[in-house]
């Protein structure tokens, strides 16, 4: 029971961190953001599985995890409201051309960030030629074009 107990406050602990945290960690991964991950997930192992090592804690702890996994989802299906309390989002950061600068600050991109997308999915020049510039739900950044 111990460990059920341990996984799932682990499991919100790190869903409101990263919550807090904001889709641009979730989107498309540096490599800071790679060794950050490393680094997170080995701090969080030995508070999952505490002194047992066990195979049987170690299922136990996998089961829980999925099982919060999957009743989340369920929510999310259930009540839009839930869904987006947990996943956010889209947050408008580029309208007709003008960087809205608050979102950008509270969604922590830079421009370089929207223009990079922009590039690379539209073959957009300058921020002129958007129309609206999306930050998805996931991280990623979806350009629409005049």
């Amino acid at each position: 029971m111990d460990a059920v107990l341990r996984a799932g406050a682990i499991y919100i602990a790190l869903m409101v961190l990263f919550r807090i945290s904001g889709r641009r960690s979730l989107g498309e991964m540096t490599s800071f953001d790679f060794v950050l991950l490393l680094i997170i997930g080995e701090a969080t192992q030995q508070a999952l599985l505490g002194d047992d090592f066990s195979i049987t804690n170690a299922i136990l702890v996998i089961v829980t995890l999925l099982s919060i996994d999957i009743g989340f989802s369920l929510l999310k299906r259930r009540s839009k409201r839930i869904g987006k309390l947990i996943d956010g989002g889209p947050t408008i950061v580029v309208e007709n051309g003008i960087f809205l600068r608050h979102r950008m600050h509270e969604s922590r991109v830079q421009e370089d960030d929207i223009m990079q997308a922009a590039r690379l999915g539209q073959g957009v020049e300058n921020v002129d030629q958007i129309k609206f510039a999306i930050i998805e739900r996931n991280g990623k950044i979806s350009i629409i074009t005049r």
